[in-house]
């Protein structure tokens, strides 16, 4: 049974371009990973300041493992460094606060063929 992992990060307006410039050049590092299924990256279109960080995974073990491993370490130490002002960004960290959330994928549905 796959797994959805939603990390919820409030992001001050003045961040946000900030943000999504760090998430694109993230340089795919999560595609690689055993049991990854999917990668969305969610901008706020109803006024609020909270972006959804959108991964699914084959399985609770398949995401320990990536959240556990070097590309993982990798991708966020240079968002530290962009937080730092020692990156490619503009310094500091783009959101003021994170919260992750979990769900189990128990129905699914997709386009008719």
């Amino acid at each position: 049974m796959s797994v959805v992992k939603i990390n919820v990060l409030t992001v001050p307006e003045a961040m946000r371009d900030e943000l999504e410039r760090r998430f694109a050049g993230r340089a795919g590092l999560v595609e690689s990973a055993d049991g990854f299924e999917g990668f969305e990256l969610l901008r706020p279109a109803d006024g609020n300041d909270r972006y959804f960080v959108y991964t699914r995974w084959r399985s609770e073990e398949d995401f320990q493992r990536w959240s556990e491993s070097q590309s993982f370490s990798k991708g966020h130490e240079q968002a530290r460094a962009d937080a730092e002002g020692k990156g490619h960004g503009h310094g500091g960290p783009a959101s003021s606060g994170a919260e992750l959330w979990s769900f189990e994928v128990i129905e699914q549905v997709g386009p008719k063929e």
